[in-house]
This record gives structure tokens, C-alpha cells and sequence, in this order.
């Protein structure tokens, strides 16, 4: 009979134990986990497109503050909530990526607003030269990226180079003030907005218990 008297005591261990493990368990799925991907790329696709379909003439070449609504209050507000949740997950890399764009789609919107309100008191024949400052200061920070994901699978090294040549694009046609290479950057800028939607697409599927997508062997090894 004496051996009864230890099974109440086992099922209090064993009672104990699950509660960890389900204890555990709920913290691995507690708001310090997960993928900030999944935010932040549909934010960062958003105001894509919304810019890409203005530089192609969707909209009359007048309204340039057409895409703001979306670049201001979803593109960058969700880059920077997806930096943060990168940033206390720990994962560097991707905070400083989804940092950087945020920073990069805030100072665009706020450029726009601030050349078609006179914020800055920048004369207008000096607005030309503002717009290629902001594009240079942005461009040699995105190719620095690009070169800092040469280890990264491809198709991320694929959406920073995309973004080189539309800065490239839109460079040399407010240099030249030509209309046919701004709606070429903008067809750039929907093409890396479509391998953003793939790998929004992949994220999900992890997300929901699925299969990752493949994204191609990174240029570096090693």
C-alpha cells in the first residue's frame, strides 16, 4: 500500500513539469518572438507601389504628394514599429534595414511636403539640386546595404540592387529632366515592390505553419 502514496506526489511532479513546458511554451509565443518581416515588408511594398505608380503617371506629373498619405502614416510608421520588434528580438541586421528605409521613406515624404509648402525657404531654381542631394545621401547608403547582404540569400540582394537602379534612374532624369527615365525608375521601383510581395508571401508561410519559399544561394559564402 505504501507505493499509492507516492502517485499523488509523481502527478504533482509531472503537473509541475507540464505547466512549465506550458509556460515555456507561451513565452516562445509571447510578444519578444516571431518575424517583423511580416510587417514590415507589406509596409515597405505599400509605399512602393504607391510611389511607383506615381512615377509612371498614374497620377498627373502635378501631384507629387499623391503617394505621401501612404509613404507617411503606413510605410514609414510600419518600418519603424518592424525596427523596433527586430531591435528587441535581437536580430541587428534586420532592425538596421527596416530602420534605414524608414528613415529613408520619412525623409522623402518629408522633402515633398516640405519643397511644395517652402518649409525650408529653398528657392524653387534651387530645388533641383535638393532633390539630387537627397538622391545621392540615399543612394550611397542603399549600396551599402546592398553590399552588406552579399551574404544574405539572393532574392533580398535582388531587392537592394532593384533599389540602386531606380535611385540611379531618378538621379539622372532630375539631372536631365527627362520624363522617360522617371517612368523607367518607377517600373523599377514596381519590380522590387513584386520580389517584396514573394518574400512577404514566404514570411507568411512560415508564419502559418507552412513551407519557407526559396530565395537563391547568397553571391558570398562563407
Amino acid at each position: 500500500m505504501a507505493w499509492l502514496l507516492t502517485l499523488p506526489v509523481r502527478g504533482a511532479a509531472m503537473t509541475t513539469i507540464d505547466a512549465e513546458v506550458t509556460v515555456a511554451e507561451v513565452a516562445e509565443a509571447g510578444p519578444l518572438a516571431g518575424d517583423p518581416a511580416i510587417l514590415g515588408l507589406p509596409s515597405f511594398i505599400a509605399g512602393s507601389v504607391a510611389l511607383g505608380l506615381t512615377l509612371v503617371g498614374v497620377v498627373p506629373a502635378t501631384a507629387a504628394g499623391a503617394p505621401l498619405a501612404i509613404i507617411l502614416a503606413g510605410t514609414s510608421v510600419g518600418l519603424f514599429i518592424a525596427a523596433i520588434w527586430a531591435a528587441a528580438l535581437g536580430q541587428s541586421a534586420v532592425a538596421s534595414v527596416f530602420g534605414i528605409f524608414a528613415g529613408f521613406w520619412l525623409s522623402y515624404a518629408v522633402l515633398v511636403i516640405g519643397l511644395i509648402h517652402n518649409w525650408f525657404g529653398i528657392p524653387v531654381p534651387a530645388a533641383v539640386a535638393t532633390q539630387k542631394l537627397f538622391l545621392i545621401t540615399w543612394l550611397a547608403v542603399i549600396v551599402m546595404l546592398t553590399l552588406a547582404t552579399l551574404r544574405l540569400p539572393l532574392a533580398f540582394t535582388a531587392v537592394f540592387a532593384l533599389i540602386d537602379v531606380a535611385l540611379v534612374l531618378l538621379l539622372i532624369a532630375t539631372i536631365q529632366a527627362s520624363t522617360g527615365l522617371t517612368k523607367a525608375a518607377g517600373y523599377v521601383v514596381l519590380l522590387f515592390a513584386a520580389i517584396g510581395v514573394y518574400l512577404f508571401f514566404g514570411s507568411s508561410s512560415v508564419a502559418t505553419g507552412g513551407k519557407a519559399f526559396p530565395l537563391g544561394k547568397p553571391i558570398l559564402r562563407g
